[in-house]
């Protein structure tokens, strides 16, 4: 007898609904935008609504956590030796394909989760900048301080591109602020 994925599999299966929440989360947030219907990413991790808002009671606790998949990501490709061109080059890629992010934090900046992942990922920056400085990255005189925000400004210039067109105003973003990714 095989067990359908609906099932109702109770506590055992919280650990794998959880999962499957935060990732369908990150998909339909990044092609639907933060105002995505909670519905659809319930339905994409095949699990009721319930469940979601056990696991995740707001839209903005559900996003920040989704988003922190992210920087996970981020922070493994530093691990294995990652360069700033690297970081930069994944930050640009998330910020091209979602918006959500850039729209969540700006939508909720004194929130305790956009603070930790702000944090974290200037971590993440201050463990490589000093390569993106000696490799010509970034100019020489550029701080970690300046990659943040120039971080920001990209970001924000992807936020209100079209979709069509996020790729080439980060690319021209960087270029204009003195980045070299490739």
């Amino acid at each position: 007898m095989s067990t359908s994925p609906r099932a109702n599999r109770g506590p055992a299966a919280a650990a794998e609904n959880r999962a499957a929440i935060i990732k369908a989360a990150g998909e339909i947030f990044a092609e639907q935008g933060l105002d995505a219907p909670l519905n659809a990413i319930a339905k994409r991790a095949g699990v009721g609504q319930g469940s979601l808002y056990r696991n995740f009671p707001t839209r903005q606790s559900l996003a920040f956590v989704a988003f922190e998949n992210n920087l996970g990501e981020i922070e493994a490709v530093v691990a294995r030796g990652g360069t700033l061109a690297d970081v930069l080059t994944m930050v640009s890629e998330q910020a091209s394909s979602s918006v959500a992010f850039i729209e969540l934090i700006a939508r909720h900046p004194d929130d305790p989760h956009g603070a930790r992942l702000g944090s974290r990922i200037a971590g993440i920056i201050d463990s490589v900048v000093d390569e993106g400085r000696q490799t010509g990255t970034i100019p020489a005189h550029f701080t970690a301080s300046d990659v943040m925000l120039a971080i920001q400004l990209v970001a924000g210039g992807a936020s209100i591109a079209l979709a069509k067109d996020r790729a080439s105003v980060i690319d021209q973003g960087w270029r204009l602020m003195g980045i070299r990714l490739g």
